[in-house]
């Protein structure tokens, strides 16, 4: 009995031992959620450059603070985005956490490889990594794809760049871009969708851009370029609204790349609408003492007339130079039109208000790292302190725009002090203002041609324009030094100067050859919006040598040196609507000059021309250009390198020289006191598309000269009247302008010299 109950006691206390032991341990494990283990240090590895303080104020865990995966997690990620180390990972050890770092290297050296077209001067600034600076891949992603960027402007969308590591020692690396620039991508089609009144090749002629082909080797308006179709969208919107569509809208213009990466086919999808013209025309005025009468006057267009919305801009312009004038600085013309969907008409109603008074407080001027801020300044129309307006802020972009020395211009307002004044910025983004010329070409007047010069418009970034040209041809030569100050003792006078030397050889048309040495001092400055005016003052010498033994009396009395000191003004009337190619408009101009003011030579010279051009429909334009001159002499006889020569250019039909006074036993031409021109001239489209750029034209030219005092000689002098018709080519070729001319004449005088054929083929690049 004493066993078994010794046995069964034992058996008792293991069940109760078993069975505290079994309560303690869920005790403990339910209380173990509660239990928290408190950071005492942070222990750091792999440091080398980055101090171990650094590492740890990087932490979200701080001694004393709670460990939990949360944190630790964080602190991971936190350490990560610094951006300093390639590897990073953080362990629990008791109460401590170790950190393991690997850092990222530093970079020693960045180079390119394989760029050809693009220099690294143009690279090396779009690049984030520097030299010394810490290597990380996400920069180096951002690098290549600015990388990539700037060549794709550049219209080369095939190009493969590779960044290659160069690992040295001392954690450091060079970074090589390998460059694989590839062709320029070209653009292989341009298609118009959606075009009724105007062809797919007269639409290709007002975008800039243009389908590549092989004469278009010296421009880069074939290559493809996001933002200059942006700007074609807004050209074809321009073009369409001065032809009257004002319902016209670009619906959307998509390039798309050709699979194997070598052309952009772009494609512009539009809506013409139907043309308007101008109806009704009124002026409504909310303020006091405005002539309505003065502004209608003032209006551009008729109606009637189709409309163009480039003459309701102008015509605003002009509103506004008469409210100035009438002290109504601040107010607000807002041009409201109204659509006759039946008529197709556009009623105008112009409503004039007071605008609010604000005055400019300040401007500021950013962007131009080597244009002096004055050289900008000067362009805007508007002070610190002056009455601020919309249409002179414009006034002031155009004339920014029209200095050429930068490729982009932006002008904003902003807020001031008060709410009476506001600030204007002016951003812009400067480009290259020199250049290099060489030139070739062939006349049939002047034989072959070659040309060098070099040219800076914007000097030391001051705005000044210096240019040095040599020419020379088979029969001329000619150094020629240019300087001009746009804005001589800071007002708008150009003033300048020229250093010339030119040799002319006239021995087929009049024996003998001329030599001049002699500098200008000259300045000019407008009148008004279309008229200027230009003063000058001319000091040369001049030599007449090389006189054929069997030369007139006439030219060899002229042999040998003599100076002329003259000073010459010029008006010039100009209201054509392009420099270039002009459709309509007038260009006028008539030169004074007087001789005598010292030097071997008086006389007093008088000279105009006049040419008025008229668009024809669409394709057509006539011009009609009057010409003449009038040399006085004064106390002596006139110098034949001062008489006038007309033939060649001047009239078609007729060689250089080849109309008017001539001895009869030399055939030596001598030159006339008098001249006077008249040409009709019709430009045609020949059938090719307008990108070609050729263009026919039909002309009439008529003129005639004469009177020469000299009494050396049997001189005829027949001043009867001359004329000839014919017509000519013009083309716009990859080598530059070829012009040629087919004439004949049929009003003439038997010692007049008459040419069938001239042509002339020069080239600028």
């Amino acid at each position: 009995m004493a066993t078994a109950y010794k046995s069964l006691c034992c058996c008792l206390s293991l069940i109760v031992f078993f069975e505290i032991g079994i309560n303690g341990i869920t005790k403990v494990a339910a209380v173990q959620p509660n239990f928290t283990i408190k950071l005492t240090g942070v222990d750091v590895e792999g440091a080398q450059r980055i101090e171990l303080d650094t590492v740890r104020s990087y932490l979200l865990i701080k001694p004393g603070d709670e460990i939990t995966p949360q944190k630790l997690d964080q602190s991971l990620k936190r350490i990560f985005a610094t951006g300093l180390f390639a590897d990073v990972s953080l362990k629990q050890v008791g109460t401590r956490i170790l950190v393991k770092v690997i850092e990222n290297p530093v970079i020693n050296r960045i180079s390119f490889e394989g760029n050809k077209r693009i220099e690294d001067s143009v690279l090396v600034p779009e690049v984030q990594l520097k030299p010394r600076i810490v290597y990380t891949r996400s920069k180096v992603q951002d690098d290549l794809q600015r990388l990539i960027d700037i060549y794709r402007r550049s219209g080369r969308f095939g190009v493969s760049i590779e960044p290659k590591v160069i690992k040295l020692d001392q954690n450091r690396v060079d970074l090589v871009f390998e460059i694989d620039e590839g062709d320029v991508t070209k653009i292989k089609g341009i298609i118009f969708q959606g075009n009724k009144v105007y062809s797919n090749s007269e639409l290709r002629s007002v975008i800039q851009t243009k389908e590549s082909a092989w004469y278009r080797f010296l421009t880069s308006e074939d290559n493809y370029d996001p933002d200059r179709l942006s700007y074609d969208r807004e050209l074809l919107r321009r073009f369409y609204l001065s032809k009257g569509y004002a319902d016209f809208r670009v619906r959307s213009a998509v390039a798309e790349l050709a699979p194997n990466k070598k052309g952009f086919f772009i494609t512009f999808l539009i809506e013409e609408g139907k043309q308007y013209r101008f109806g009704e025309f009124s002026i409504k005025s909310f303020m006091k003492k405005i002539s309505n009468t003065k502004l209608q006057k003032a209006a551009i267009f008729v109606p009637g007339e189709i409309y163009n919305a480039e003459k309701v801009e102008k015509t605003i312009e002009k509103f506004n130079e008469i409210l100035k004038e009438q002290g109504f600085a601040f107010a607000k013309i807002r041009p409201k039109f109204k659509k006759s969907q039946t008529k197709k008409l556009i009623d105008l109603s112009f409503e004039i208000q007071e605008g609010k008074k604000v005055y400019v407080d300040r401007i500021n001027i950013g962007g131009n790292v080597r244009t002096v801020d004055e050289v900008i300044r000067r362009e805007v129309p508007l002070a610190e302190g002056d009455a601020f307006n919309s249409q002179t802020l414009r006034l002031a972009r155009r004339n920014i725009r029209g200095l050429g020395f930068f490729k982009a211009v932006e002008l904003k307002t902003g807020t001031a002090r008060t709410q009476d004044k506001t600030v204007i910025d002016i951003e812009v983004v400067e480009q290259s203002t020199g250049e290099l010329s060489l030139g070739a070409g062939f006349s049939s007047g002047d034989g072959l041609l070659a040309d060098i010069g070099v040219r800076e418009r914007n000097l030391l970034g001051l705005g000044q324009d210096l240019s040095l040209n040599f020419r020379l041809s088979g029969v001329s030569s000619q150094i020629d030094l240019k300087f001009t100050e746009p804005y001589f003792l800071n007002r708008k006078l150009s003033a300048g100067f020229d250093i010339f030397r030119t040799t002319r050889e006239l021995t087929d048309e009049s024996s003998f050859d001329r030599k001049s040495t002699g500098a200008a001092i000259r300045v000019g400055y407008d009148l008004t919006e279309n008229l200027s005016q230009k003063l000058e003052y001319r000091l040369s010498s001049d030599q007449v040598t090389n006189i054929a033994s069997n030369a007139s009396l006439a030219v060899k009395e002229q042999e040998g040196k003599s100076s002329l000191s003259s000073l010459a003004q010029t008006l010039v009337y100009d209201t054509r609507d392009d420099k270039l190619n002009p459709r309509r408009g007038n260009l006028a101009n008539y030169g004074l000059s007087f001789a005598g003011i010292g030097g071997s030579v008086r006389h007093l010279k008088n000279t105009f021309k006049a040419t008025t051009y008229l668009p024809i429909g669409e394709k057509l334009v006539s011009s009609l250009t009057l010409a003449g001159g009038l040399l006085l002499p004064i106390d002596d006889e006139a110098r034949i390198i001062d008489r006038f020569a007309l033939g060649g250019r001047s009239l078609r039909g007729f060689q250089s020289s080849g109309v008017g006074p001539r001895d009869r036993s030399s055939g030596d031409a001598v030159g006339g006191e008098w001249f006077y021109t008249a040409s009709a001239q019709l430009k045609f489209p020949i059938g090719l598309p307008n990108e070609f750029q050729v263009e026919g034209r039909a002309f009439s030219d008529f003129g005639s000269i004469g009177k020469t005092d000299t009494s050396l000689g049997t001189i005829d002098n027949d001043s009867s009247l001359r004329g000839a018709v014919g017509f000519g080519i013009s083309w716009q070729s990859p080598v530059g302008p070829f012009t040629i001319d087919f004439a004949k004449a049929f009003l003439k005088e038997t010692f007049d010299k008459t040419e069938t054929i001239r042509f002339d083929l020069g080239t600028r690049f």
